[in-house]
């Protein structure tokens, strides 16, 4: 503890506001101190309250330094519910009782006041699934699912239906876009350690709602029946026999036969349709989730009273953001809609023809990369189990007494290693299964798996007995 509150002071103390400003007084023998300090001391007794400021100023130098280097201390509920909640004040309009919801979880929110636009990306994954929803409800009044229409029913609301083509675009784009958000999400979760106590909740449901992102977006690229679309169908949902026991009677089921046929395309139809509204509701529990804590920041710490109101402060930076988003998605939309898509899923499907090159959308190239990785069937489907299995893990996996890697200088190394471990995992997905692309995507998915399952552990306890030696 001693060596972790000396990394505090050193570190991470000076750079937080209200903290710079009581080291600037209480150095320079000011007799004032910042009001929040003074709600920390209000409670001292009659004997605190019979001495002069300048001997209370004198007494709490030495105790404030205790007091705010212990982590514990940092988060005062009392200070919380104390704060000038300036939002809802600008937005009188949204001060009503029946609106509480609406004030306490967007406008008097309480954000730290040092997050940066990579806090965004988590609103900007919002407006994409707003978006997907929007222009699904929209594609399905004109969509045919049947194998013999539903590549000509594309086709129709390409050319004949009003808005049709601006309506496709914006759905086959905003997938990716919706990942894109989605990922650099996640990535700066890794970067900051927001999965750490007492945020694992957060993280864990972030990973179910990938899981169900991965599982909504496979089944919307089977819809629109290109050639692409049907042997992706067909190899994917043939991975569920390698299953022991059960795993030919899953695959019949998922079929509804015993090929991918019209029974497959209505089902994938319907689930595809449902599962866009249980992404949105896990979206809200995850929210919820984050707002009992509050967001963690890029230090990494619990202060209370280093925080904000999201309305107008935090909301003015994602509103930059939008804007900035909304001009990236256009020019894919308008200028290059076919640039992130298979130039064979513009063939109508052929049971009769199979592609030389089956690959998924770009999004799912790294999964895909560790599935083919291994030569057995059951060993990539466990593999790819693993994969998500180590991310729900992952809060339970670290155990380094420092959250941000901003102070941790190998952590900050590993985690662009890692990134680069998954980018080169993409770019052996779209290339052929043959040397060497085997063998580098097989050293890129052992990687992967030691640096959640061995890195993080060992490395939070070598910082922790480095710090102890430190102490020492």
């Amino acid at each position: 503890m001693k060596a972790k509150n000396k990394a505090f002071v050193s570190g991470i103390l000076p750079r937080l506001p209200f903290l710079n400003d009581l080291i600037s007084k209480v150095s320079s023998g000011s007799n004032t101190l910042p009001k929040p300090m003074e709600m920390l001391l209000s409670q001292k007794g009659p004997a605190y309250d019979l001495m002069s400021n300048e001997d209370r100023i004198q007494m709490e130098r030495k105790e404030l330094a205790k007091r705010f280097v212990k982590a514990d201390n940092l988060y005062d509920p009392k200070l919380l519910q104390d704060r000038e909640k300036t939002g809802s004040k600008r937005l009188s309009v949204l001060n009503q009782p029946g609106l509480s919801l609406v004030t306490d979880h967007l406008i008097d929110y309480p954000a730290p006041i040092n997050i940066n636009y990579f806090w965004s990306f988590g609103s900007l994954a919002g407006i994409c699934l707003g978006v997907q929803i929007a222009t699904g409800i929209f594609l399905a009044m004109h969509y045919t699912p049947h194998v013999d229409l539903a590549f000509l029913s594309v086709e129709h609301i390409m050319r004949d239906v009003e808005g049709g083509w601006l309506l496709r675009y914006l759905h086959a784009n905003g997938a990716s876009m919706f990942f894109i958000m989605v990922y650099i999400h996640m990535f700066r979760g890794l970067y900051y350690a927001s999965y750490v106590s007492p945020r694992e909740a957060v993280w864990c449901l972030g990973v179910v709602i990938l899981l169900l992102m991965i599982l909504t977006a496979f089944i919307g690229y089977v819809l629109p029946w290109g050639q692409m679309s049907f042997w992706g169908a067909t190899v994917i949902t043939s991975l569920a026999s390698a299953i022991p026991v059960v795993g030919n009677s899953i695959v019949t089921w998922l079929w509804g036969g015993f090929s991918v046929d019209n029974a497959t395309l209505n089902r994938f139809f319907s689930l595809h349709y449902l599962l866009p509204f249980i992404i949105a509701g896990a979206s809200i529990v995850h929210i919820a989730a984050l707002h009992q804590y509050g967001s963690n920041n890029p230090l990494g710490l619990d202060a209370s009273v280093d925080k904000m109101s999201f309305y107008p402060y935090c909301f003015v930076k994602d509103l930059v953001a939008w804007v900035s988003f909304g001009v990236f998605f256009s020019v894919f939309v308008y200028f290059a809609p076919n640039f992130l898509g298979h130039p064979d899923n513009y063939i109508p499907a052929n049971p009769m023809s199979t592609p030389a090159h089956i690959v998924p959308e770009w999004y799912f190239l790294w999964v895909y990369a560790i599935l083919r990785s291994i030569p057995n069937k059951l060993g990539g489907v466990a593999a790819i189990g693993l994969v998500f299995a180590c991310l729900l893990a992952l809060p339970f996996l670290q155990t380094s007494e420092v959250r941000s890697s901003l102070f941790r200088p190998i952590h900050k190394k590993l985690f662009w290693l890692l990134l680069a471990d998954c980018l080169i995992l993409g770019w052996i997905g779209m290339k052929p299964v043959e040397t060497p692309y085997v063998e580098v995507g097989q050293i890129a998915s052992v990687y992967f798996f030691v640096h959640f399952l061995v890195f993080v552990p060992i490395l939070g306890r070598l910082e922790a007995k480095y710090s102890r030696s430190l102490a020492s």
